[in-house]
């Protein structure tokens, strides 16, 4: 089966081509696309070389990542069910994660995001409300890394958490911590990125680390400490910055890439007990609690898109992105609905 894709052909090198999916499977659903969410902060990573498999990083040695069919978040509507499949119908409109996608790098092969038609295993499907605005669902599994950051630590009505990061994961862990009653003071570099954060009136905040000392405003703000540090972005030296600021038996939570270079002393954290969560990936758990967020607004993402690309102009869109040429924060390929000559 033939299929229009996103293609990482080499180190900064971005395409749109024709591909072949194998042959849908009995418990397999195949997915006409709608919208592709990208996810910058990993995407750019494997378009850079950097990593391998997820959060894995390529070092001397491994295996060359390329070319490779990048993302994994996608909503469209189905077009056929394999045979084992009982609880979809065609026409139905689902979120969808993995495709198969053949002659592209192995390493990849149950990973692809960015292809349409989809031939996704039926375990990665969620079904979606009817009549909802699909776009809201085209991030869920990275809404779901920040719903993972922001209930993972234990965190009182009241108490305090600190996101390190103003991109979409920071933003959807900073919003699921104000959903559990904490106060949420987020930090970025970005004032653009930070005014999509709802402060409510004043019970929150940001912090513009370009023009402002995080621990400065912490001690004005905070003065009794913190509960929680939440790192989206990997930067050992400012996790190591905010420790001295928790309070006995505080919370740190780690979802930033590292690398090779992911070294956290933790003999100073012993003190005062504090306790570090790793987060990754997705569960299924988490994605139907996730799902049902959106659904009922108490996630916000539609507000966190920035830019929508026809899927054909996905080189200008990558373009945009490793250069910074302009303020993004949430990228959404938009698809074609017509698939004629591609199946």
């Amino acid at each position: 089966m033939r299929a229009k894709a996103v293609v990482f052909t080499t180190p900064g090198v971005v395409e749109v081509q024709e591909v072949t999916c194998p042959e849908p499977r009995p418990d397999d659903v195949v997915v006409a696309l709608t919208h592709s969410w990208i996810s910058t902060g990993t995407e750019s990573s494997f378009l850079r070389g950097e990593r391998i498999r997820g959060d894995t990083p390529w070092r001397d040695g491994d295996p060359w990542p390329f070319p490779v069919v990048p993302g994994y978040q996608k909503v469209g509507t189905v077009l056929r069910v394999g045979d084992r499949v009982d609880d979809l119908e065609v026409g139905q409109t689902v979120f969808a994660v993995a495709s198969r996608v053949s002659g592209i790098c192995d390493l990849f092969a149950e990973g692809a995001g960015h292809i349409s038609p989809s031939v996704v295993p039926r375990s990665w499907v969620w079904r979606l409300p009817e009549g909802c605005d699909q776009v809201a669902f085209s991030g869920l599994v990275l809404a779901q890394v920040g719903y993972n950051c922001g209930s993972r630590p234990p965190v009182e009505i009241g108490g305090v958490a600190v996101v390190i990061g103003d991109g979409l994961v920071g933003h959807w862990a900073a919003q699921t911590l104000a959903l559990r009653g904490a106060r949420v003071a987020m930090l970025g570099r970005h004032s653009d990125r930070l005014a999509r954060f709802d402060t409510a009136g004043g019970l929150h905040m940001v912090v513009d680390t370009g023009t402002q000392s995080p621990r400065a405003v912490i001690e004005k703000r905070f003065p009794d400490g913190i509960d929680v540090v939440v790192d989206t972005v990997g930067t050992i030296e400012a996790l190591e910055e905010l420790v001295p600021y928790l309070r006995r038996f505080g919370h740190i939570v780690s979802a930033g890439f590292y690398g090779v270079r992911d070294r956290l002393a933790l003999q100073p954290l012993r003190d005062q007990e504090i306790g570090v969560d790793v987060v990754a990936g997705l569960e299924h758990r988490r994605m139907d609690a996730t799902l049902r967020l959106v659904a009922t607004g108490q996630l916000k993402t539609v507000p966190l898109i920035t830019h929508h690309f026809p899927v054909d102009h996905a080189p200008e869109a990558w373009r945009m992105i490793m250069t910074h040429s302009e303020p993004y924060l949430g990228v959404v390929l938009d698809w074609a609905d017509d698939l004629s000559g591609v199946l």
